[in-house]
Protein backbone atom coordinates (compact mmCIF):
# COMPACT_ATOMS: atom_id res chain seq x y z
CA UNK A 1 0.00 0.00 0.00
CA UNK A 2 1.02 3.62 -0.51
CA UNK A 3 1.76 5.76 2.53
CA UNK A 4 2.93 9.30 3.18
CA UNK A 5 5.99 9.95 5.27
CA UNK A 6 6.23 13.52 6.56
CA UNK A 7 9.51 15.16 7.54
CA UNK A 8 10.38 18.62 8.77
CA UNK A 9 12.59 20.59 6.36
CA UNK A 10 14.60 23.73 7.05
CA UNK A 11 15.10 25.75 3.86
CA UNK A 12 17.56 28.63 3.88
CA UNK A 13 16.27 32.21 3.38
CA UNK A 14 17.15 32.02 -0.31
CA UNK A 15 15.36 28.68 -0.66
CA UNK A 16 12.33 30.11 1.11
CA UNK A 17 12.15 32.83 -1.56
CA UNK A 18 12.31 30.20 -4.32
CA UNK A 19 9.62 28.17 -2.60
CA UNK A 20 7.43 31.26 -2.34
CA UNK A 21 7.83 31.77 -6.10
CA UNK A 22 6.83 28.17 -6.74
CA UNK A 23 3.80 28.49 -4.44
CA UNK A 24 2.70 31.64 -6.28
CA UNK A 25 3.21 30.20 -9.77
CA UNK A 26 1.26 27.05 -8.95
CA UNK A 27 -1.55 29.15 -7.51
CA UNK A 28 -1.69 31.40 -10.61
CA UNK A 29 -1.75 28.43 -13.00
CA UNK A 30 -4.57 26.81 -11.01
CA UNK A 31 -6.63 30.02 -11.02
CA UNK A 32 -5.99 30.69 -14.73
CA UNK A 33 -7.13 27.20 -15.65
CA UNK A 34 -10.25 27.51 -13.51
CA UNK A 35 -11.05 30.92 -14.99
CA UNK A 36 -10.63 29.63 -18.57
CA UNK A 37 -13.06 26.78 -18.03
CA UNK A 38 -15.57 29.04 -16.31
CA UNK A 39 -15.44 31.50 -19.22
CA UNK A 40 -15.93 28.66 -21.72
CA UNK A 41 -18.98 27.46 -19.82
CA UNK A 42 -20.50 30.95 -19.63
CA UNK A 43 -19.94 31.46 -23.36
CA UNK A 44 -21.59 28.13 -24.19
CA UNK A 45 -18.42 26.56 -25.57
CA UNK A 46 -17.41 22.97 -24.99
CA UNK A 47 -15.43 21.83 -21.97
CA UNK A 48 -11.73 22.66 -22.27
CA UNK A 49 -9.77 19.40 -22.30
CA UNK A 50 -6.79 18.72 -20.06
CA UNK A 51 -4.29 18.84 -22.92
CA UNK A 52 -5.61 22.08 -24.35
CA UNK A 53 -5.67 23.61 -20.88
CA UNK A 54 -2.01 22.74 -20.33
CA UNK A 55 -1.03 24.15 -23.72
CA UNK A 56 -2.81 27.48 -23.26
CA UNK A 57 -2.16 28.05 -19.54
CA UNK A 58 1.47 26.89 -19.36
CA UNK A 59 3.16 26.53 -22.76
CA UNK A 60 1.67 29.55 -24.53
CA UNK A 61 1.49 31.67 -21.38
CA UNK A 62 5.26 31.43 -20.85
CA UNK A 63 5.79 33.20 -24.18
CA UNK A 64 3.74 36.23 -23.11
CA UNK A 65 5.22 39.15 -21.13
CA UNK A 66 2.46 38.83 -18.49
CA UNK A 67 3.32 35.21 -17.61
CA UNK A 68 7.00 34.98 -18.58
CA UNK A 69 7.98 34.49 -14.95
CA UNK A 70 6.32 31.04 -14.99
CA UNK A 71 9.56 29.77 -16.48
CA UNK A 72 11.44 30.52 -13.26
CA UNK A 73 10.00 27.45 -11.52
CA UNK A 74 9.92 23.77 -12.40
CA UNK A 75 7.39 22.86 -15.09
CA UNK A 76 6.35 19.81 -13.05
CA UNK A 77 5.01 22.10 -10.32
CA UNK A 78 2.78 23.85 -12.86
CA UNK A 79 1.60 20.59 -14.39
CA UNK A 80 0.70 19.21 -10.98
CA UNK A 81 -1.32 22.34 -10.21
CA UNK A 82 -3.42 21.67 -13.32
CA UNK A 83 -3.65 18.00 -12.32
CA UNK A 84 -5.18 19.10 -9.01
CA UNK A 85 -7.69 21.24 -10.92
CA UNK A 86 -8.62 18.32 -13.19
CA UNK A 87 -9.06 16.04 -10.18
CA UNK A 88 -11.30 18.62 -8.49
CA UNK A 89 -13.49 18.82 -11.60
CA UNK A 90 -13.73 15.02 -11.91
CA UNK A 91 -14.75 14.71 -8.27
CA UNK A 92 -17.38 17.41 -8.75
CA UNK A 93 -18.83 15.75 -11.86
CA UNK A 94 -18.82 12.34 -10.17
CA UNK A 95 -20.64 13.81 -7.19
CA UNK A 96 -23.26 15.54 -9.34
CA UNK A 97 -23.97 12.41 -11.39
CA UNK A 98 -24.12 10.20 -8.31
CA UNK A 99 -21.05 8.11 -9.11
CA UNK A 100 -19.24 9.42 -6.03
CA UNK A 101 -20.65 8.39 -2.68
CA UNK A 102 -20.75 10.57 0.40
CA UNK A 103 -21.46 14.28 0.78
CA UNK A 104 -21.85 16.43 -2.30
CA UNK A 105 -18.62 17.93 -3.63
CA UNK A 106 -18.63 21.62 -4.53
CA UNK A 107 -17.05 22.85 -7.78
CA UNK A 108 -13.41 24.03 -7.55
CA UNK A 109 -12.77 27.61 -6.52
CA UNK A 110 -9.84 29.97 -6.86
CA UNK A 111 -6.85 29.66 -4.54
CA UNK A 112 -5.96 32.71 -2.48
CA UNK A 113 -2.50 34.00 -1.79
CA UNK A 114 -3.74 34.78 1.72
CA UNK A 115 -4.27 31.10 2.53
CA UNK A 116 -2.16 30.04 5.48
CA UNK A 117 -1.30 26.70 3.89
CA UNK A 118 0.63 26.54 0.62
CA UNK A 119 1.85 23.40 -1.16
CA UNK A 120 3.57 22.26 -4.34
CA UNK A 121 4.22 18.75 -5.62
CA UNK A 122 7.14 17.18 -7.49
CA UNK A 123 6.71 13.83 -9.24
CA UNK A 124 9.40 11.38 -10.24
CA UNK A 125 9.93 12.98 -13.66
CA UNK A 126 11.02 16.16 -11.87
CA UNK A 127 14.14 14.23 -10.82
CA UNK A 128 14.07 15.15 -7.16
CA UNK A 129 16.55 13.14 -5.16
CA UNK A 130 17.48 12.23 -1.60
CA UNK A 131 21.23 12.84 -1.39
CA UNK A 132 23.75 10.80 0.55
CA UNK A 133 24.32 13.71 2.95
CA UNK A 134 20.64 13.59 3.98
CA UNK A 135 19.46 16.60 2.02
CA UNK A 136 16.54 16.69 -0.40
CA UNK A 137 17.38 18.04 -3.85
CA UNK A 138 14.47 19.89 -5.44
CA UNK A 139 14.66 21.29 -9.01
CA UNK A 140 15.26 25.06 -9.18
CA UNK A 141 15.17 25.26 -5.37
CA UNK A 142 18.33 23.52 -4.22
CA UNK A 143 19.42 21.02 -1.59
CA UNK A 144 17.07 21.44 1.36
CA UNK A 145 18.12 20.18 4.83
CA UNK A 146 15.74 17.51 6.20
CA UNK A 147 15.33 16.13 9.71
CA UNK A 148 14.95 12.40 9.09
CA UNK A 149 12.93 11.07 12.01
CA UNK A 150 12.74 7.59 10.43
CA UNK A 151 13.99 5.77 7.37
CA UNK A 152 12.04 5.54 4.15
CA UNK A 153 10.86 1.97 3.43
CA UNK A 154 11.36 2.46 -0.33
CA UNK A 155 12.12 5.06 -2.96
CA UNK A 156 9.61 7.93 -3.02
CA UNK A 157 7.40 8.37 -6.07
CA UNK A 158 6.49 12.00 -5.32
CA UNK A 159 7.20 14.69 -2.77
CA UNK A 160 4.95 17.52 -1.64
CA UNK A 161 6.52 20.57 0.00
CA UNK A 162 4.10 22.20 2.45
CA UNK A 163 4.23 25.49 4.32
CA UNK A 164 1.69 25.50 7.15
CA UNK A 165 0.05 28.39 8.99
CA UNK A 166 2.77 28.40 11.64
CA UNK A 167 5.46 29.05 9.03
CA UNK A 168 6.92 25.54 9.20
CA UNK A 169 8.03 23.61 6.12
CA UNK A 170 7.40 19.90 5.61
CA UNK A 171 8.25 17.36 2.92
CA UNK A 172 5.58 14.69 2.41
CA UNK A 173 6.96 11.73 0.45
CA UNK A 174 4.75 9.01 -1.05
CA UNK A 175 6.32 5.55 -0.73
CA UNK A 176 5.24 1.97 -1.39
CA UNK A 177 5.36 -0.33 1.62
CA UNK A 178 6.45 -3.94 1.29
CA UNK A 179 4.76 -7.21 2.18
CA UNK A 180 7.23 -7.99 4.95
CA UNK A 181 5.50 -5.74 7.48
CA UNK A 182 2.77 -8.23 8.42
CA UNK A 183 2.62 -8.84 12.17
CA UNK A 184 2.43 -12.38 13.56
CA UNK A 185 -1.16 -13.48 14.27
CA UNK A 186 -2.55 -13.25 17.80
CA UNK A 187 -5.65 -14.68 19.45
CA UNK A 188 -7.35 -11.61 20.89
CA UNK A 189 -10.07 -9.54 19.21
CA UNK A 190 -11.44 -6.30 20.59
CA UNK A 191 -14.39 -3.97 20.29
CA UNK A 192 -14.00 -0.25 20.99
CA UNK A 193 -16.61 2.19 22.25
CA UNK A 194 -15.53 5.81 21.72
CA UNK A 195 -16.65 8.59 24.03
CA UNK A 196 -15.88 11.99 25.52
CA UNK A 197 -15.29 11.33 29.22
CA UNK A 198 -13.28 8.25 28.33
CA UNK A 199 -11.77 8.40 24.88
CA UNK A 200 -11.98 4.65 24.34
CA UNK A 201 -13.40 1.74 26.32
CA UNK A 202 -12.35 -1.75 25.21
CA UNK A 203 -14.45 -4.88 25.37
CA UNK A 204 -11.87 -6.42 27.73
CA UNK A 205 -12.55 -3.68 30.30
CA UNK A 206 -9.61 -1.41 29.47
CA UNK A 207 -10.49 2.28 29.72
CA UNK A 208 -8.47 5.07 28.10
CA UNK A 209 -9.03 8.51 29.57
CA UNK A 210 -9.68 11.39 27.18
CA UNK A 211 -6.57 13.64 27.15
CA UNK A 212 -8.54 16.76 26.03
CA UNK A 213 -5.56 18.55 24.51
CA UNK A 214 -7.59 21.51 23.29
CA UNK A 215 -9.26 22.04 26.68
CA UNK A 216 -5.86 22.05 28.39
CA UNK A 217 -4.59 24.76 26.06
CA UNK A 218 -7.72 26.92 26.40
CA UNK A 219 -6.12 29.52 28.66
CA UNK A 220 -3.10 30.08 26.43
CA UNK A 221 -5.19 30.13 23.25
CA UNK A 222 -7.61 32.61 24.78
CA UNK A 223 -4.77 34.97 25.72
CA UNK A 224 -3.15 34.75 22.28
CA UNK A 225 -6.49 35.29 20.55
CA UNK A 226 -7.16 38.37 22.66
CA UNK A 227 -3.75 39.76 21.76
CA UNK A 228 -4.53 39.15 18.08
CA UNK A 229 -7.87 40.93 18.27
CA UNK A 230 -6.18 44.09 19.61
CA UNK A 231 -3.79 44.37 16.66
CA UNK A 232 -4.59 46.66 13.76
CA UNK A 233 -5.51 44.88 10.55
CA UNK A 234 -2.75 44.89 7.97
CA UNK A 235 0.01 45.70 10.46
CA UNK A 236 3.18 43.68 10.93
CA UNK A 237 2.38 43.07 14.58
CA UNK A 238 -0.92 41.47 13.57
CA UNK A 239 0.96 39.14 11.22
CA UNK A 240 3.24 38.11 14.08
CA UNK A 241 0.23 37.56 16.35
CA UNK A 242 -1.40 35.36 13.70
CA UNK A 243 1.71 33.19 13.59
CA UNK A 244 1.71 32.86 17.39
CA UNK A 245 -1.91 31.66 17.38
CA UNK A 246 -1.17 29.23 14.56
CA UNK A 247 1.83 27.82 16.41
CA UNK A 248 -0.25 27.24 19.52
CA UNK A 249 -2.91 25.39 17.54
CA UNK A 250 -0.24 23.40 15.69
CA UNK A 251 1.25 22.33 19.02
CA UNK A 252 -2.16 21.03 20.13
CA UNK A 253 -2.74 19.19 16.84
CA UNK A 254 0.76 17.66 16.85
CA UNK A 255 0.39 16.43 20.43
CA UNK A 256 -3.02 14.90 19.70
CA UNK A 257 -1.76 13.21 16.53
CA UNK A 258 1.27 11.76 18.29
CA UNK A 259 -0.88 10.38 21.12
CA UNK A 260 -3.38 8.82 18.71
CA UNK A 261 -0.60 7.23 16.66
CA UNK A 262 0.84 5.55 19.76
CA UNK A 263 -2.57 4.33 20.95
CA UNK A 264 -3.63 2.99 17.53
CA UNK A 265 -0.29 1.22 17.05
CA UNK A 266 -0.61 -0.51 20.43
CA UNK A 267 -4.18 -1.63 19.65
CA UNK A 268 -3.23 -3.05 16.26
CA UNK A 269 -0.15 -4.79 17.65
CA UNK A 270 -2.04 -6.53 20.46
CA UNK A 271 -5.24 -7.58 18.61
CA UNK A 272 -5.95 -9.60 15.51
CA UNK A 273 -9.30 -7.90 14.82
CA UNK A 274 -10.56 -4.46 15.82
CA UNK A 275 -14.19 -3.34 15.60
CA UNK A 276 -15.39 0.23 16.20
CA UNK A 277 -18.73 1.97 15.99
CA UNK A 278 -19.30 4.19 12.95
CA UNK A 279 -20.14 7.49 14.64
CA UNK A 280 -21.78 10.44 12.87
CA UNK A 281 -19.11 12.99 13.73
CA UNK A 282 -20.60 15.63 11.43
CA UNK A 283 -23.93 15.50 13.22
CA UNK A 284 -22.36 15.48 16.68
CA UNK A 285 -20.27 18.48 15.63
CA UNK A 286 -23.47 20.54 15.43
CA UNK A 287 -24.55 19.91 19.02
CA UNK A 288 -23.59 21.69 22.22
CA UNK A 289 -20.79 19.14 22.61
CA UNK A 290 -19.16 20.26 19.36
CA UNK A 291 -15.93 21.51 20.90
CA UNK A 292 -15.39 18.31 22.86
CA UNK A 293 -16.25 16.19 19.82
CA UNK A 294 -13.70 17.99 17.64
CA UNK A 295 -11.15 17.83 20.44
CA UNK A 296 -11.59 14.04 20.66
CA UNK A 297 -10.98 13.67 16.90
CA UNK A 298 -12.57 10.25 16.57
CA UNK A 299 -12.45 10.25 12.77
CA UNK A 300 -8.68 10.66 12.57
CA UNK A 301 -8.16 7.95 15.19
CA UNK A 302 -10.36 5.40 13.42
CA UNK A 303 -8.63 6.23 10.13
CA UNK A 304 -5.27 5.49 11.75
CA UNK A 305 -6.54 2.16 13.07
CA UNK A 306 -8.00 1.27 9.67
CA UNK A 307 -4.89 1.91 7.58
CA UNK A 308 -2.59 0.30 10.15
CA UNK A 309 -4.79 -2.80 10.19
CA UNK A 310 -4.51 -3.05 6.40
CA UNK A 311 -0.77 -2.46 6.57
CA UNK A 312 0.02 -5.03 9.25
CA UNK A 313 -2.44 -7.76 8.22
CA UNK A 314 -5.12 -7.20 10.85
CA UNK A 315 -8.91 -7.16 10.52
CA UNK A 316 -10.81 -3.88 10.89
CA UNK A 317 -14.55 -3.28 10.60
CA UNK A 318 -17.05 -0.58 11.44
CA UNK A 319 -20.35 -1.37 13.14
CA UNK A 320 -23.44 0.45 11.89
CA UNK A 321 -24.08 3.70 13.75
CA UNK A 322 -27.74 2.75 14.35
CA UNK A 323 -26.80 -0.46 16.15
CA UNK A 324 -28.13 -0.13 19.76
CA UNK A 325 -24.87 -1.04 21.45
CA UNK A 326 -25.58 0.99 24.59
CA UNK A 327 -29.13 -0.23 25.25
CA UNK A 328 -28.56 -3.90 24.40
CA UNK A 329 -27.68 -6.36 27.15
CA UNK A 330 -24.50 -8.19 26.21
CA UNK A 331 -25.70 -11.29 28.13
CA UNK A 332 -29.31 -11.86 27.04
CA UNK A 333 -29.57 -9.57 23.99
CA UNK A 334 -32.54 -7.61 25.32
CA UNK A 335 -32.84 -4.03 24.00
CA UNK A 336 -33.88 -1.77 26.86
CA UNK A 337 -35.26 1.76 26.87
CA UNK A 338 -33.15 4.79 26.08
CA UNK A 339 -30.89 6.02 28.85
CA UNK A 340 -29.71 9.50 29.71
CA UNK A 341 -26.03 10.33 29.38
CA UNK A 342 -25.57 10.57 33.14
CA UNK A 343 -26.54 6.90 33.59
CA UNK A 344 -23.16 5.16 33.61
CA UNK A 345 -24.29 1.77 34.91
CA UNK A 346 -27.55 -0.13 34.67
CA UNK A 347 -29.13 -3.49 35.45
CA UNK A 348 -30.94 -5.59 32.86
CA UNK A 349 -34.22 -7.35 33.82
CA UNK A 350 -32.34 -10.62 33.32
CA UNK A 351 -30.27 -9.70 36.37
CA UNK A 352 -27.00 -8.70 34.67
CA UNK A 353 -25.34 -5.53 35.93
CA UNK A 354 -23.47 -3.57 33.26
CA UNK A 355 -21.06 -0.72 33.00
CA UNK A 356 -22.51 1.40 30.22
CA UNK A 357 -19.33 1.77 28.14
CA UNK A 358 -17.95 -1.75 28.68
CA UNK A 359 -21.30 -3.25 27.73
CA UNK A 360 -21.38 -1.14 24.56
CA UNK A 361 -17.85 -2.25 23.63
CA UNK A 362 -18.80 -5.91 24.14
CA UNK A 363 -21.83 -5.46 21.87
CA UNK A 364 -19.66 -3.77 19.24
CA UNK A 365 -17.30 -6.75 19.37
CA UNK A 366 -20.17 -9.23 18.97
CA UNK A 367 -21.70 -7.28 16.09
CA UNK A 368 -18.34 -6.96 14.38
CA UNK A 369 -17.69 -10.67 14.66
CA UNK A 370 -21.13 -11.50 13.25
CA UNK A 371 -20.61 -9.18 10.28
CA UNK A 372 -17.12 -10.56 9.72
CA UNK A 373 -18.46 -14.13 9.68
CA UNK A 374 -21.19 -13.07 7.29
CA UNK A 375 -18.54 -11.57 5.01
CA UNK A 376 -16.76 -14.92 4.96
CA UNK A 377 -19.90 -16.76 3.81
CA UNK A 378 -21.12 -18.15 7.14
CA UNK A 379 -24.85 -18.50 7.66
CA UNK A 380 -25.99 -16.23 10.49
CA UNK A 381 -29.70 -16.07 9.51
CA UNK A 382 -32.26 -18.87 9.77
CA UNK A 383 -32.94 -21.06 6.75
CA UNK A 384 -35.54 -19.94 4.23
CA UNK A 385 -38.97 -21.52 4.94
CA UNK A 386 -41.44 -22.64 2.29
CA UNK A 387 -44.37 -20.23 2.04
CA UNK A 388 -47.92 -21.51 2.66
CA UNK A 389 -50.34 -21.87 -0.27
CA UNK A 390 -52.09 -18.59 0.44
CA UNK A 391 -48.86 -16.62 0.59
CA UNK A 392 -47.14 -18.06 -2.48
CA UNK A 393 -47.25 -15.49 -5.29
CA UNK A 394 -46.43 -16.84 -8.76
CA UNK A 395 -47.60 -16.33 -12.31
CA UNK A 396 -50.91 -17.93 -13.06
CA UNK A 397 -49.60 -19.47 -16.28
CA UNK A 398 -46.50 -21.07 -14.71
CA UNK A 399 -46.13 -24.84 -14.84
CA UNK A 400 -46.39 -26.09 -11.25
CA UNK A 401 -46.62 -29.29 -9.26
CA UNK A 402 -48.45 -29.65 -5.94
CA UNK A 403 -46.96 -31.44 -2.94
CA UNK A 404 -47.44 -31.27 0.80
CA UNK A 405 -44.72 -29.89 3.10
CA UNK A 406 -45.31 -29.94 6.86
CA UNK A 407 -49.04 -30.03 6.46
CA UNK A 408 -49.27 -27.20 3.94
CA UNK A 409 -50.32 -27.60 0.35
CA UNK A 410 -47.72 -25.62 -1.61
CA UNK A 411 -46.78 -25.00 -5.21
CA UNK A 412 -43.31 -26.09 -6.38
CA UNK A 413 -41.98 -24.46 -9.58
Amino acid sequence: MQLRYNYRVYPTPGQQIELAKAFGCARVVFNDGLRLRQQAREAGRKYVSDGELSRRIITEAKATPERAWLGEVSAVVLQQALADLNTAYRNFFASVTGKRKGPKVAPPRCRSRKDNRQAIRFTRNARFKVLDNGRLRLPKIGDVPVRWSRELPSEASSVTVIRDAAGRYFASLVVQTGEGEKLPPVESEIGIDLGLTRFAVMSDGTKVAAPKFLRRADRQLKRLQQDLSRKQRGSNRRKKAVVKVARAHARVADTRRDWQHKLSTRIIRDNQAVYVEDLCVVGLGRTRLAKSVHDASWASFTSMVEYKAARYGRTFARVDRFFPSTRMCSDCGRINDKMALDVRSWTCPCGSAHDRDVNAAMNVLAAGRAESLNDRGARIRPLAMVAPRGEAVIRSDAACSIRSVEGYSVLQL
